[in-house]
């Protein structure tokens, strides 16, 4: 037994203290988020917009690339906590029942899971130009 805890030890710890080495090493990235359209519905009283709901799952660790939405966006947190920012303004962590609004100009810096260890989710109702993609990357 002391020959097992003398060697296997430090290689137990060897093991673990490499792990998020090769991890990183591995190109490995966080999740992505998973969206999911609930509705889509033209708007005859706004010609020319329509609206679209989605909610958004975001795995532990998933965060979005830098992107626009070109509608007005109202954020709705129903499960875990996010943390979003839009260019020029505060970053902000918000929880269940909070939530966040994007404007059609704003640029979305930050979108993110705040846990590395449980998931998050939101609903987002988007009132965008009729047809228009739910979001475009901004390079």
């Amino acid at each position: 037994m002391l020959k097992i805890l003398k060697f296997g030890l430090p290689l137990v710890a060897a093991g673990a203290l490499l792990s998020p080495l090769a991890h990183a090493a591995s190109g490995a990235t966080p999740a992505d988020a998973i969206v999911t359209e609930l509705m889509n519905k033209d708007l005859p009283d706004i010609p020319g917009k329509d609206a679209e709901m989605i909610v958004v799952d975001y795995p532990p660790g998933a965060a979005d690339p830098i992107h626009r939405h070109d509608a007005h966006s109202f954020v709705y947190v129903l499960e875990g906590s996010i943390v979003m920012q839009v260019k020029g303004g505060k970053e902000v962590t918000l929880t269940p029942g909070q939530t966040f609004y994007e404007g059609p100009h704003d640029i979305h810096t930050v979108g993110r899971n705040a846990s590395q260890t449980q998931p998050a989710k939101f609903l987002v109702l988007l009132i965008k130009k009729k047809g228009a993609p739910v979001l475009t990357l901004v390079k």
